[in-house]
């Protein structure tokens, strides 16, 4: 009995990855996703830049849904740029904490020098290499969205939209929350900002309030209490890519494709 010759493989190519020294010696992805119909054309498209974009982390999730979004019109087509974390704790929170959480995580506080890699590198590699068109947006969630409040508090010109899904503005008793407000007394102009809560406990609800308060009418808070911090990405990524990349579809209510933002009202 003969056996037919297997197909031919062809592999699922969905992005390149390049590799850009970090520090000391350390070297980090940075994963690209062009939106189809790139290569065949001569546009050019804004830029998500997704923190924890490495290949075990968002960055697939994430693609997917940039793609699916742009199919139906409901946000953009985009370049996706995955950037990978390693120590989290390190990369993504910019002070060191109260006795505690320097106890249980020495080495968190160092998120300047993040950014500052993701300024003078990754950024002019990404404009250099690739048809964009000028409009970027950052997103994350988590400790990356820590990260992404303390960018639009401390650096707001370095990316144009943010979106911070669930927060942890628990970090240090809401002290970033609590510089935001200060912030905004001074009048400080902030960009756009999609920023959410699910159901954390009433700490993470009011440090999330405190911001998009500060945010004023640039802020865009949705909340979900009936999602946790386990289920909420997913579910509110699609929400997050129609507000930092809309599109001028005028959609049936019955789709869905609605962002549903409040105002960052604080309960006493």
């Amino acid at each position: 009995m003969s056996i037919a010759p297997a197909a031919a493989q062809t592999p699922i190519t969905i992005g390149e990855t390049h590799i850009l020294a970090y520090a000391d010696g350390e070297a980090r992805q940075v994963n690209v996703y062009l939106p189809e119909g790139y290569a065949e054309g001569e546009e050019r498209y804004p830029v998500l830049y997704l923190i924890d974009g490495g290949l075990s982390q968002d960055f697939l999730h994430v693609t997917g849904t940039t793609a699916l979004g742009a199919l139906w019109g409901r946000s953009q087509p985009v370049i996706v740029v995955g950037i990978e974390t390693k120590d989290r704790r390190a990369e993504l929170i910019g002070t060191k904490g109260n006795a505690e959480e320097r106890e249980a995580f020495p080495t968190a506080g160092d998120s300047a020098a993040f950014r500052t890699w993701l300024r003078d590198k990754v950024k002019p590699l990404v404009t250099q290499t690739y048809r964009t068109n000028g409009t970027d947006a950052v997103m994350g969630e988590s400790l990356a969205g820590l990260f992404i409040v303390e960018t639009w508090l401390d650096e707001p010109a370095l990316f144009d939209r943010y979106a911070a899904i669930n927060p942890s503005l628990w970090w240090q008793g809401n002290a970033l929350a609590e510089r935001a407000q200060g912030a905004a007394l001074r009048g400080l102009a902030p960009p756009p900002l999609f920023i959410t809560y699910s159901n954390e406990g009433p700490e993470t609800e009011r440090g999330v309030r405190l911001v998009a308060q500060a945010g004023g009418d640039a802020a865009c808070l949705v909340p979900t209490p009936d999602l946790t911090h386990a289920t909420a990405y997913h579910i509110l990524t699609p929400q997050a890519l129609q507000f930092l990349f809309p599109t001028d579809y005028d959609f049936d209510p019955e789709l869905g494709f609605e962002v549903g933002c409040e105002r960052g009202k604080v309960s006493e």
